[in-house]
């Protein structure tokens, strides 16, 4: 296919033209882009909401690792009283 000589001219001159159009709107499409803030806004009364959820889990968070504490305090026990060293007896020396 041969190229004729002066569709090289119109071609860059499109090029041209489309570069020179689409460069600006290109560029005020990525400022829009980057002013809209890239989280959603919450309502006030949602945001007290979650606040309020988040206090609730960290103090069951809080309370859940005392009875755990408590647990493992009393297993230790229970466990210390059944070896005979705990309970006082022991092997009689010969």
């Amino acid at each position: 296919m041969a190229v004729n000589g002066v569709m090289v001219p119109i071609v860059m001159f499109v090029c041209v033209a489309a570069t020179a159009i689409l460069v600006p709107i290109a560029r005020a499409y990525a400022r829009r882009m980057e002013r809209q803030p890239l989280q959603p806004s919450i309502p006030p009364e949602l945001q007290g909401r979650l606040e309020r959820m988040e206090q609730a889990l960290d103090s069951i968070a809080i309370e859940v690792e005392r009875i755990s504490e408590g647990q493992r305090f009393t297993t230790k026990l229970l466990a210390e009283r059944n070896t005979p060293v705990a309970s006082g007896l022991t092997k009689p020396e010969s």
